[in-house]
């Protein structure tokens, strides 16, 4: 006869009195360890002991081994690298001197903490480990009211024999009873595993650690709990793999024909993981509401939550709740703490560094030991590196929907500006410089700028969206343009169309039309950069109008210059050569050198496709005098690759080299990847022209290596196939001396900072 222990303490604690009334020495029943305690059905309102009694037919009562697992969890999936770390930290054939006694599984709510471990102590029953038994004890430890230690030990005293009358009164005592106990099973049975499920503090599972090290202690926990001495094994969301294979395993449990996962091949089903953030609740919350509704497409609940203002208002399936599981942890929290977390929920981007997270929250330096809290309790993650920090999505979204209005928008201000300052003075760094220039600012080279933009990227372009917000519209739009030239150096074409995008829109909305003409004009060159012609023509026309309606002689030089481009690009030689002129008339009238050079530098590259070779050298030597005039030594450099190639036309191939090598020296400088694989590229033509076939491939191949460094596998490809198509000249013909190559500095560059992916350039 099987009996469930699941009540409250007090009903506990009567009816383990009563069996022990039942079972008391001379009644001829005794303690039995079987195979499986059905906890089903079962309500665990608070302390949860599995025990099975078996009556016996005549014979004395014998203690034997106790089975109180729950039911080991269906459709168990994923996990397999975390399953044998823990398997292997429960091992009782381990080393005894390197073992921990304590093993804890941590993570978020609702991540499958407890699923693990019921699924491991299944996994190391089957291998006939803990021959002592099993005992499983829900420590409740989010609850309003956590199980104390001391009620614990009662339970779990009772559970192991001890009858209700002689169970100490003093925690210290119960604790003391409990582990003799634990150490005459150890050597009459064999070792036991106590399974303490849903911990909140190290004060609730200490006194539970047995003193034998036979025994094993295996707790979850939602904060990571170091002060156990515990084998630590954390868990993230699962994988893209495994949440779809939940999704099926779920549906099909329900019904084994439901393929609308299964045999998804639309990628609806990963998206629908995406959205529930490979959270184990949230995708069996998912999956009920599908198995509830067998005809509803699966694509009908991604659109939903998709377009959700709230997605946890949607992820309830009216037992369970992602929104109640992250609650439990949130409402634990000190005030500074949970103030925190509201404000990272509204941090721009996928990672927040600590200078952003001090701006949200409004400090001079970050709150480090409230985000180091938060990360011992998952509800803050570490980023790529140190000190920076990460949500789990559906915690940003829970995050974001307890934040005050008016807090929220303080705080995102405070980013805004603290973004802009930096943004402007890392502008600076990357703008020409002249020797009158002093050194100030908190970026002390132009390495340690585009540092900080390559760092911030992601956080910069989402805060720029905020100018659809009113209040922080004008920091918004202000911080597109602190981007500009960042943008184009690294050439992150889509990121420039973005941000201009919402800097359009929140000019337009102002009525500030000089404003919203310098943001379309941007948004043309980088729409040209990503080789979308006609939207580019559009966006400049914009501009164009825009200038002239508030008479801006320089904006409107440059939206000609650019208008020029694109008729370049089109094959449209006359009206480029036009465009190119009348804006060297307006730079020359407004007096602005460095727009001229860059006129004289698109003019050079249109002439020289035409086949008007010499006229482009002297455009070049113009541009090349006006970058040095005006100290742009990045765009001088890209001037020297044009100049390359033009002498390459003209068969000036000695020259070219040097010209090449030129380029590659600043491109080197400066740090400009994809400028240094074009020029590498180039040279390799030089090499070609001057009948060199091995120097050719070789630089060939070093431009295929510098783009994929840089970010354009593209363009990367093409140079390896210029490469292999490289042969040597035909029989017969006679080979013109290779021009000298230089060692020093021509090689391809070295590995590029993260995110960068070269510059721009004609």
């Amino acid at each position: 006869m099987a009996e469930l222990l699941a009540a409250e303490p007090s009903g506990v604690a009567g009816a383990v009195a009563r069996a022990m009334e039942r079972f008391a020495p001379g009644s001829g029943a005794s303690w039995y360890g079987g195979d499986h305690a059905d906890f089903r059905g079962g309500v665990f309102l608070r302390e949860v002991i599995g025990v099975q009694v078996v009556v016996q037919e005549g014979g004395a009562a014998v203690p034997e081994a106790m089975a109180g697992l729950p039911p080991r969890p269906g459709g168990f999936t994923g996990r397999d690298r975390e399953t044998e770390d823990l398997l292997r930290a429960l091992d009782p054939d381990g080393a005894r001197s390197a073992a921990a006694p304590v093993a804890s599984v941590s993570g978020l709510g609702g991540i499958g903490k407890t699923a693990l471990a019921v699924e491991t102590a299944y996994l190391s029953r089957e291998r006939g480990w803990f021959p002592g038994g099993f005992l499983f004890i829900d420590l409740h430890g989010y609850d309003r009211e956590p199980v104390t230690a001391d009620r614990s030990l009662r339970t779990l005293l009772h559970a192991l024999g001890t009858p209700p009358e002689h169970v100490p009164t003093t925690t210290d005592e119960r604790a003391a009873l409990y582990r003799s106990t634990l150490a005459v099973r150890a050597r009459e049975r064999g070792g036991v595993l106590v399974l303490a499920d849903n911990a909140s503090s190290a004060d609730q599972v200490r006194p539970l650690v047995p003193g034998d090290s036979r025994h094993r202690v295996l707790v979850t926990s939602r904060d990571r709990l170091p002060q156990l001495g515990a084998r630590l094994l954390p868990l993230d969301e699962l994988g893209t793999s495994e949440a779809y294979e939940l999704l099926d395993r779920a549906l099909r449990i329900a019904d084994p024909h439901d393929g609308r996962v299964g045999d998804d091949d639309t990628g609806t089903s990963d998206r629908l993981a995406g959205l529930c953030g490979r959270l184990p609740l949230a995708l069996q919350i998912a999956a009920a509401l599908l198995a509830a509704d067998p005809g509803r497409p699966v694509s009908e609940l991604v659109a939903e939550l998709a377009e959700a203002h709230d997605r946890l208002d949607h992820l309830d399936d009216g037992e369970r709740s992602v929104r109640a599981a992250f609650e439990l942890s949130y409402r634990r929290l000190p005030p500074e703490q949970a103030r925190l977390l509201r404000l990272l929920a509204l941090a721009p981007g996928p990672e927040v560094s600590d200078e952003v997270v001090a701006a949200l929250v409004g400090a001079g330096r970050p709150p480090v030991r409230d985000q180091h809290a938060l990360a011992r309790a998952h509800l803050v993650e570490r980023g790529h590196t140190r000190g920076w920090w990460r949500l789990h999505d559906l915690v940003r979204v829970f995050g974001a929907g307890v934040v005050a209005r008016a807090e929220g928008d303080a705080a995102r201000a405070r980013v805004l500006r603290h973004y802009l300052e930096r943004a402007n003075a890392a502008d600076a760094r990357l703008k020409p410089r002249t020797e009158d220039d002093k050194e100030t600012g908190p970026f002390r080279s132009r390495e340690e700028a585009l540092a900080w933009f390559d760092a911030e990227r992601a956080g910069l372009v989402a805060a720029v969206q905020w100018a659809t917000d009113r209040p922080l519209a004008s920091d918004a739009v202000r911080l597109s343009s602190a981007l500009g030239e960042y943008f184009e150096w690294r050439r992150f074409f889509d990121d420039t169309v973005t941000v201009c995008r919402a800097a359009c829109a929140a000019a337009r909305r102002e009525g500030d039309k000089a404003v919203e003409a310098a943001a379309w004009n941007r948004m043309g060159n980088a729409l040209r950069g990503g080789s979308r012609l006609r939207e580019a023509w559009e966006a400049h026309q914009r501009a164009g109008d825009l200038y002239h309606a508030v008479g801006h002689d320089n904006g409107k030089a440059m939206v000609v210059s650019n208008l020029g481009n694109i008729l370049g690009d089109v094959g449209q030689v006359d009206g480029a050569v036009e465009a190119f002129h009348t804006a060297l008339g307006l730079f020359r009238r407004t007096g602005d050198r460095h727009s001229e050079a860059g006129v004289w530098n698109n003019l050079a590259i249109t002439l020289r496709k035409s086949g008007r070779v010499d006229e482009a050298l002297d455009a070049l030597r113009a541009a090349l005098d006006l970058y040095r005039e005006t100290g742009d030594r990045p765009r001088e450099g890209r001037a020297w690759h044009n100049y390359a190639v033009a002498l390459n036309a003209r068969g000036r191939t000695a020259e070219a080299v040097t010209a090449c090598l030129d380029s590659l020296d600043i491109c080197e400088e400066f740090e400009d990847w994809h400028g240094a694989a074009r020029t590498l590229y180039a040279l390799g033509l030089v090499h070609e022209t001057a009948g060199d076939a091995e120097r050719a491939r070789a630089r060939m191949t070093q431009a295929a290596e510098a783009y994929e460094r840089a970010g354009s596998p593209e363009e990367a490809e093409q140079a390896r196939r210029a490469a292999r198509l490289t042969g040597p000249a035909p029989t017969g013909t006679p080979t013109p001396a290779a021009p000298p190559d230089r060692t020093a500095g021509s090689g391809p560059p070295g590995p590029r900072p993260p995110g960068a992916p070269g510059n721009a350039g004609p």
